[in-house]
């Protein structure tokens, strides 16, 4: 299981993540995912989402659909696409170009998500430490954005004045 701790400026509480992958099928390309987040101020699940993944490693892409469950907007679907092309030969540059649709439980409202970004992985960067920056653009909504992994820690930020912190346990 996959866990981290996550803060953000615009929840200003303390969440718990947790993220487990389970095969379903006999190849182990497609996998049910599950995702449940605990907001330590209201002491009650902020998130929760089961989604059906399908990976193409031969094209290096992803899609998934699913439902999710968030506090504000109760219950949603969800389907999303993900390809990954190599900038360099050695896989340490990327391009990535994503999209999600979300929509309501009556099919109503939707809410369309695509981002095109630029990944640079930087192995012991220093001793022990793996660095990884990303520099992508939200279209939908015209907002860059931006990324520093190093290891355990992550900063996320846009140029709107979003960011957040996670470290992974």
């Amino acid at each position: 299981m996959e866990s981290s701790l996550r803060y953000g400026g615009d929840s200003k509480s303390l969440r718990i993540h947790a993220k487990e992958k389970y095969p379903i099928a006999a190849d182990s390309n497609t996998q049910l995912q599950l995702h449940g987040e605990l907001d330590t101020r209201i002491g009650a699940p902020s998130y929760l989402s089961a989604m059906i993944r399908h990976f193409y490693p031969d094209v290096s892409a992803s899609i998934g659909a699913g439902i999710q469950y968030t506090r504000h907007e109760k219950l949603r679907y969800s389907v999303r696409g993900k390809k990954t092309i190599p900038v360099t030969d050695n896989g340490l540059i990327n391009f990535n170009i994503k999209g999600r649709m979300i929509i309501d439980k009556e099919f109503k409202e939707r809410e369309p998500l695509g981002a095109a970004e630029f990944t640079w992985i930087i192995y012991n960067f220093k001793k022990d430490q793996d660095l990884r920056l990303k520099v992508g653009y939200e279209v939908v909504d015209k907002i860059p954005y931006f990324q520093i992994r190093e290891n355990n820690w992550t900063f996320n930020a846009d140029t709107k004045g979003k960011w957040n912190v996670r470290y992974d346990l």
